[in-house]
Formats: C-alpha cells, sequence, structure tokens
C-alpha cells in the first residue's frame, strides 16, 4: 500500500516577500525584452533611436505603447505571482483560490461596482483637489507635473474610433489588469500579508496602498486605494480570485466604454468629470455600497459554514 504523501508546509511569508521581489525583477526584465522586440518587429527599428513614443506623444505608435503595457502587465505581476505558487508547490488554482464562482455572488460584485461609481467619483473629485503645505510646494509641483505627462499617456491610448479599438483597448485595459493586477496585489501580497499580519482588515489595507502607490498617480491614489480594499474583500470573503478579477475588470471596463462613447459622439474623453452631482446622490451611492458589501460578507460566511 503507497503511503500518502504528507503536504509540504508553506515558505516564511517573509521568504514569500522575497521571492515576489525576486520574481518580479525577473519577470520585468524578460517581458520587456519581448514586448521590445515584438514592438520593433512591428513597427521598425526606429522605436530604438527615438523613445517619445513611449510616452503616447506620437499617436501612430500609441500600439507599439500597448504592446509594452501588456508585457509589463505579465512580466511585472503575473509571473511572480504564478512563480510563488509554483515554488511553494503548489497549483494556482488551489494557491490562490481559483474556483468556479457562483451566479449570485457574482451579482453582487456587480451591484457593488455598479452603486459605488458616484461616491468613488466624489473621492476622486477630492483627491484632485489636494494641496501640500506651503513648504512641500516644490513636491506638490513635481506631482503635478507627473500626473500631466501621465493624463498625456493615458489619453493617447484611449483614443479610439472603431469597435476593433474599443475592443483591444477594453483587452489592454481592463481584462489583462484585470487578471494580471488581482493575481499579485490580491492572490500574492494580500495571502502573504495574511501570514504576516494574522489580521484581514491590515492585510488588505496593506496590499491596497501598496497597489495604488505602484501606480504613481499621487491625485488618483485615494480611489485606487478605496478600489483595491474592496477588490481585496471580495476576494477574502469569496475566497474566489475570479470575484475580485470581475470587480477590478467592472471599473476599467467601465472608464473604456465611457470614454469611447464621449468619441462617437464627438464629446470630450473627460465629460464625466464635468457633469454636476447632486450631494444625496453620493450618500445614497455610499449607503448602498457598504449594504451591498454586508450583504456579500453575509452571504459567503453563510456558505463557508454550510460547507
Amino acid at each position: 500500500m503507497q503511503a500518502i504523501k504528507p503536504l509540504r508546509e508553506e515558505n516564511s511569508p517573509y521568504l514569500q516577500l522575497l521571492f515576489l521581489m525576486l520574481y518580479a525583477l525577473i519577470g520585468v526584465f524578460v517581458f520587456a525584452i519581448i514586448g521590445f522586440i515584438s514592438a520593433i518587429a512591428m513597427y521598425g527599428p526606429n522605436l530604438i533611436t527615438n523613445t517619445a513614443w513611449l510616452s503616447g506623444s506620437d499617436s501612430r505608435l500609441v500600439p507599439a505603447l500597448k504592446i509594452i503595457l501588456t508585457a509589463q502587465q505579465f512580466g511585472l505581476f503575473l509571473t511572480p505571482a504564478i512563480l510563488l505558487a509554483i515554488t511553494e508547490g503548489k497549483k494556482p488554482n488551489r494557491f490562490y483560490g481559483m474556483s468556479m464562482p457562483k451566479a449570485n455572488s457574482l451579482l453582487i460584485v456587480i451591484l457593488i461596482m455598479a452603486a459605488s461609481t458616484p461616491a468613488m467619483g466624489f473621492i476622486n473629485e477630492l483627491n484632485q483637489q489636494m494641496h501640500l503645505p506651503s513648504f512641500l510646494k516644490g513636491v506638490e509641483n513635481w506631482m503635478r507635473k507627473m500626473e500631466d505627462e501621465g493624463m498625456v499617456t493615458t489619453m493617447a491610448i484611449l483614443k479610439m474610433n472603431s469597435i476593433s479599438g474599443f475592443l483591444i483597448n477594453l483587452t489592454v485595459i481592463a481584462v489583462i489588469p484585470a487578471i494580471c493586477e488581482e493575481f499579485i496585489f490580491r492572490g500574492g501580497l494580500q495571502r502573504t500579508f495574511l501570514r504576516i499580519f494574522k489580521n484581514p482588515h491590515v492585510a488588505i489595507w496593506t496590499s491596497a496602498i501598496i497597489f495604488s502607490a505602484i501606480h504613481f498617480q499621487f491625485f488618483g491614489f485615494f480611489p485606487r486605494l478605496f478600489l483595491g480594499a474592496a477588490f481585496g474583500y471580495i476576494y477574502f470573503w469569496t475566497g474566489s480570485i475570479w470575484h475580485a478579477v470581475l470587480a477590478h475588470f467592472l471599473n476599467n471596463g467601465f472608464a473604456v466604454t465611457m470614454a469611447f462613447y464621449f468619441q462617437k459622439n464627438n464629446l470630450p474623453i473627460n465629460q464625466d468629470e464635468n457633469m454636476a452631482v447632486s450631494w444625496y446622490v453620493y450618500l445614497i451611492s455610499a449607503i448602498l455600497t457598504i449594504a451591498l458589501f454586508r450583504i456579500l460578507k453575509d452571504k459567503t460566511t453563510k456558505e463557508k459554514v454550510i460547507e
């Protein structure tokens, strides 16, 4: 009779963090080479000498920029998460909770993202109006400059005038980041921080802070922080990474869809920022969002008890 092989204990969570950083360095280096080679093969060797296209300043080469951004997602985010699971001798579907999500839980997640949209818009408005103390004026000017440069790149990527362009952007901006970023920030980091802190709230918010900070968009830090925390709680309560992936996709996909709609109707891409919203809409949005989170938590808790 063959003996049952005992399960190997996981490495120290601190060692897991070290692995994630090491794999991220290796991944971003390897995939940067792959991305550049692919871009050069498709758009010519002049990409090497003229790197202005990386900021989106040359509209003809924006597709090459999208190739680089996609490669970065796979190298910096998805690769470390997968390699960590392999290092621990686990299958990623068991390590990160990739079980098939239930329809009613998915519906609640969809309702959460829809209900929270006005509240997140309000947080974004407040963040955009943020000012640092006078003695940090130089830092604020630098942050504004970084924000403006990032906005130029974002606007260049969001330009689309066809269904095919919309579908490409939906893939590059919504589908791929939703998968890659959730696997590293919720699956990799949050899971590891939970082992370190033994407190889900600390683990979720620590991962959310890193998630927001790594985007280097200072005047969008707080809405992205709350989004990261929302994804974290969804993942923690449901136990399935796909719920967080769906929430992430809906957030990014909504922005892409609205940008496409505005351009098709000859409106500014940031048209939604000029829309006046009454204060009670924000309040209702916040109350509904909290209530839906409560429903999701109670539902998933009961299901775990039954199982």
